[in-house]
């Protein structure tokens, strides 16, 4: 169970308990009456808990590693598609607006939702696809679960505890992200369901990605406009894409349909808060719930799911897109075996993980946390400049300060 807050936080700061008793609705969380954090601190003098979680996601050597990590294409593949950083920018932006909208906690949301993409590894869903395999007989791997693991306890950033040390109801938020069955992690047992501003990051990445993927995939030409016919949300949005510069009009598009499903969810959130009596609960019930509140209409998400599929066939099955996710991921079974048969290889402060953590999780640990040119720059430096394995360089050659933490 988490810890409080202490004495200390008695006296946390009245204007939020204030300002967010006026401007929240009774099912929202609120960082005044948080369930507290791990290792109890000292409130923070002139923000919330929730922008506290924040901000120290945002300083997070995990976090500013998502620059150079994939998106859907490479990143030397383009300076204008998405990295995992812009996109987890964009997700924070929607979120922020629709909890804004149904008077939900905007700093929760959007902690919750920065968070959520901290564990991806390099080379996109394909490197977390390798990276599965060779950790099946030890847990597998999950860039979800990675990310509640990140901010629980691999970022180095406090003396006084591992991990960021956030609140109870924002690590929870990046847990719930995951799909993988009895990930549970014991201090947040007893939530049936995670807060709603945690369900609304979730659905907020399913827009996100959807709507930006799209335009990557008609910028890079991967993608015609004519195949997308096949999406009813996409052809109710269409006329945009006929006169104009192109990529004025494609945003013109993409801002009604990321449009119309936010006003969807508004629409539909609102109606399972009033239908579950919520407004008249407080911030625990809609963690007693046996399903969450935040939703599309039901058509609405027969669209989605349709736009979707042709997203799948058409541009993540691409065979570019393939290509080059084959051409990154190739080398991460390499990367993996090396450091499992040379851990002397590894940065110290992981090496000194072996003692309490299996060797297997440490090294998928740190190749998890490479980023796309740091898993290139180390299989050349290890292996040569060849394709396939080489001869290993000695391991006093390590590059120091390029480390993931």
């Amino acid at each position: 169970m988490a810890a409080g807050l202490g004495a200390a936080g008695k006296g946390r700061s009245r204007f939020y308990a204030e300002e967010e008793a006026r401007r929240l609705r009774p099912c929202a969380q609120r960082s005044a009456e948080t369930a507290g954090r791990r290792f109890p601190e000292t409130p923070p003098r002139r923000r919330s808990e929730f922008q506290r979680d924040r901000d120290r996601i945002i300083h997070s050597s995990a976090f500013r590693r998502l620059q150079y990590k994939t998106q859907v294409f490479i990143n030397h593949e383009g300076d204008h598609y998405r990295t995992r950083l812009t996109h987890t920018l964009e997700v924070a932006q929607i979120a922020r607006d629709l909890a804004r909208a149904l008077r939900l906690n905007e700093d929760l949301t959007e902690a919750t939702a920065l968070a959520h993409d901290l564990g991806h590894t390099p080379f996109g869903h394909a490197g977390e696809t390798v990276l599965d395999g060779l950790m099946r007989e030890w847990g597998g791997f999950e860039h979800n679960i990675q990310s509640y693991r990140i901010v629980h306890k691999l970022e180095r950033a406090y003396p006084d505890f591992p991990g960021l040390n956030l609140t109870r109801e924002t690590r929870h938020g990046v847990f719930a992200h995951s799909s993988r069955a009895g990930f549970a992690p014991e201090d947040l047992a007893g939530w049936r369901q995670p807060p709603l501003e945690a369900q609304l990051a979730d659905l907020s990445d399913e827009i996100a990605y959807t709507a930006h993927d799209l335009e990557d995939g008609l910028s890079s030409g991967l993608i015609e406009a004519g195949s997308l016919e096949e999406a009813a949300l996409f052809r109710r949005r269409r006329e945009g894409l006929g006169a104009g510069y192109r990529r004025v009009a494609v945003r013109t598009v993409l801002r009604g349909l990321i449009g119309e499903l936010a006003r969807g969810v508004i629409a539909a959130t609102e109606a399972r808060i009033r239908a579950a009596g919520m407004d008249r609960e407080g911030p625990e019930g809609p963690l007693r719930l046996a399903r969450p509140l935040v939703a599309l209409p039901e058509p609405l998400r027969r669209d989605l799911e349709e736009l979707k599929d042709v997203l799948l066939r058409r541009l993540y099955r691409h065979p570019r897109v393939l290509a080059a996710a084959e051409r990154g991921t190739r080398l991460l079974p390499d990367l993996f075996r090396c450091f499992l048969e040379e851990p002397e290889r590894l940065p110290r402060h992981f090496r000194e993980r072996m003692g309490v953590s299996r060797r297997e999780r440490v090294v998928c640990d740190y190749v998890a946390g490479m980023t796309d040119r740091f898993a290139r720059d180390e299989h050349r430096r290890i292996f040569g400049p060849e394709h396939g394995r080489s001869p290993p360089a000695k391991a006093g050659n390590l590059s120091p300060g390029r480390e993931p933490a």
